[in-house]
């Protein structure tokens, strides 16, 4: 079976075990370990209570130098204090011991319930059996995959393949991430791996400018995560790139964090649809991605998509809340190829049974031109069903 796990690059090995954190003896502790100290980089949440395994990253990425990934579901380690850091730097520790690196060699992440301090006692032990189970097969990476989920429905993966030269490259990695959800970046982990060689400055720049068009584009309930972790590292094992080399991996590597935000969007809890909010003819960029981000948002807006019913009016209700600069007559809002809305009316003749079909498909669009310049933007998002409400109502008890 062809590799397209996290694992499909050369010179990594994952492996996975179940501690206990989550029930049904369901996999909950992940490691990934690369044979040799990679360049790296990595993006973290933004919000103010970030996780205590966030901490510690963010201190340990300031090398910009990484030997392994070690990741917990079931239990985030948000909000726990100075025991949380200790437990953090503990998980970090049990891994470097083992493999032969330094404490600041491994990232942790951690992610679940806030407010609870990790079961240590069930954790590292977990570790060490995940390390037990190391292996370069797409078996492990998806083992991995599975241990980072919470009430994610499906695993979500990625891998890209490109040839320079007479060199092959791949660009691969894996994310969790269902709720709280909302930029920046999204409620999720997202851990990627490449055999290409960069140096750790680029490495960065070109991480950053993935994640931003991506998964800082998909939100599906706007709340903003504690625990949001983006990380890269780079082996090496296919060789180093040069500047123009690194141009065409950077599209590589955007491909992959497309396809793991758009994996998000569709496996939003309580999902059935995902909706792509595209606005054109802004006058700013940031007036784009303001008119997007209202449209994509909207509790009226998502129900609407939920029933599968083309209720323009909440979707220029919401544009009409920003402070966005434009016309509402120059305004012109699309589903899919259908215009809606024009020159401040209805559009004409509008077949309400097929805009109601086109509402019930699995991916739908709206297209909001602003004519007001020629900024671009888009959010990916999905419907707002009962079963969210359902899911988080009990999701501790």
């Amino acid at each position: 079976m062809d590799n397209t796990t996290i694992t499909a690059p050369a010179g990594f090995k994952a492996g996975a075990a179940a501690c206990g954190i989550k029930q049904a003896d369901k996999l909950d502790v992940g490691v990934l370990v690369a044979d040799d100290v990679c360049s790296a980089a990595a993006v973290f949440t933004s919000n103010r209570f970030c996780g205590a395994p966030v901490t510690v990253g963010r201190e340990h990425i300031r090398r910009n130098r990484l030997r392994a990934f070690v990741v917990n579901s079931g239990c985030s380690n948000v909000a726990t204090g100075k025991r949380g850091v200790a437990d953090a730097q503990a998980m970090c520790r049990q891994v470097a011991n083992s493999i032969g690196a330094k404490v600041g060699e491994v990232l942790p992440s951690s992610t679940g319930v806030i407010g609870r301090f990790l079961p240590m006692e069930k954790i590292l032990p977990g570790i060490d059996a995940a390390l037990g189970t190391l292996s370069s097969s797409a078996e492990a990476g998806e083992r991995f995959a599975q241990a980072i989920m919470t009430t994610d429905l499906r695993m979500k993966q990625a891998c890209e393949r490109i040839r320079i030269g007479r060199t092959q490259i791949t660009v691969a990695g894996c994310c969790k991430g269902s709720g709280m959800i909302a930029p920046n970046m999204a409620t999720m982990l997202a851990f990627l791996t490449t055999d290409a060689g960069l140096p750790a400055a680029a490495l960065k720049k070109l991480l950053r400018d993935a994640v931003e068009p991506t998964f800082n584009r998909v939100t599906v309930d706007e709340c903003q995560s504690t625990s949001d972790t983006v990380a890269i590292m780079a082996s090496g094992a296919a060789g180093d790139l040069n500047a123009r080399q690194a141009a065409s991996f950077a599209k590589a590597l955007r491909t992959v964090c497309e396809s793991l935000a758009y994996q998000i969007a569709r496996d939003g809890e309580g999902a059935t649809k995902v909706l792509e909010v595209i606005v054109r003819k802004a006058k700013t960029s940031a007036d784009a991605h303001a008119a997007a981000h209202a449209v994509a948002v909207s509790p009226l807006v998502k129900t609407a998509v939920h029933g599968g019913d083309p209720n323009w009016g909440r979707i220029v209700q919401a544009l009409g809340a920003t402070t966005v600069t434009y016309k509402p007559e120059k305004v012109t809002v699309r589903l899919g190829n259908d215009i809606l809305f024009a020159k401040g009316a209805p559009a004409p003749h509008l077949d309400l049974g097929k805009l109601a079909e086109a509402m019930k498909q699995p991916h739908v669009t709206l297209t909001i031109d602003l004519g007001a310049g020629k900024a671009a933007d888009r959010v990916l998002t999905c419907d707002l069903s009962r079963e969210y409400i359902a899911i988080n109502a009990d999701y501790t008890t």
